[in-house]
């Protein structure tokens, strides 16, 4: 449900298209100010549940963006730009369900290991939990749009249709993409190397994740790693065909009512 808004758009798009393209700037204009807010209350949160939940809010906005820049140009066709803006938005939704699902079931192992939220009860974590270590890490890499992740692969494509609807919104855009690195490094090297706090740790030890929570990390990670085998590496951010999801928002697969 928390994505309920972004499918809704998409699925309705024909009638947005058709009835209401001026307010698809609004939809854009909102979705840029509702990204840069969470990233700027994600950067000063030391629960690292409101870190990620601010993440969220912040990213579901960079869906919206790329759907709201999704406009038809001549002729009420849409031409590649506006492809590529619809087809991010969507593919974006898909890899951020992966390494978003990854950062939150890392974060309850956190919170079961530790018994708190608070950064400032962690800290040298990666000692005691290497599994969420690495996974944590790259899923941190995935939102971050560090290249062979899944999030570079939407994320950058969501980038490149802003620049073609406003270079204003596509630096805008940009430098929200820079802040979420920023936070989410900054959430992983404050858990797991930042000071120990040893007082906390000597009435608790912290302790790895059973299985039944350490198996679905690596799962998800790995499915992080592979979704990129649909991005064309050596050929990116300069069409919509740059990724196999553009066969998704093709003209000879969207309804009519888009391109007519």
């Amino acid at each position: 449900m928390v994505v309920a808004g972004v499918f809704q758009i998409a699925r309705m798009f024909p009638l947005w298209v058709e009835y209401a393209q001026p307010q698809m700037s609004i939809v854009v204009w909102v979705g840029v100010f509702t990204a840069f807010y969470a990233a700027a209350v994600a950067c000063a949160q030391s629960d690292i549940k409101r870190v990620l939940a601010f993440s969220t809010i912040s990213q579901i906005a960079f869906m919206m963006v790329a759907l709201g820049v999704s406009l038809p140009g001549h002729h009420g066709v849409l031409d590649n730009h506006a492809q590529l803006g619809f087809m991010a938005g969507m593919f974006h939704l898909f890899t951020h369900a992966m390494f978003k699902a990854c950062l939150f079931l890392g974060a309850g192992c956190i919170i079961h290991a530790v018994h708190s939220n608070e950064m400032a009860m962690m800290g040298g974590l990666r000692k005691y939990m290497p599994i969420t270590n690495i996974t944590f890490l790259i899923s941190c890499f995935a939102i971050a749009g560090i290249p062979f992740f899944s999030g570079f692969s939407s994320k950058d494509e969501i980038i490149t249709a802003c620049f073609a609807y406003s270079p204003v919104c596509g630096w805008i855009m940009t430098g929200i993409a820079a802040m979420t690195a920023f936070y989410m490094f900054r959430l992983y090297y404050g858990i797991f190397w930042g000071t120990e706090n040893v007082e906390a740790h000597e009435h608790h030890t912290p302790h790895e994740a059973p299985a039944t929570m350490t198996i679905p990390l690596i799962v998800l990670c790995l499915r992080q790693l592979c979704v990129c085998r649909w991005y064309r590496l050596h050929h990116p951010l300069r069409h919509a065909d740059c990724c196999y999801f553009y066969d998704y928002c093709h003209p000879e697969h969207l309804p009519r009512h888009l391109y007519l």
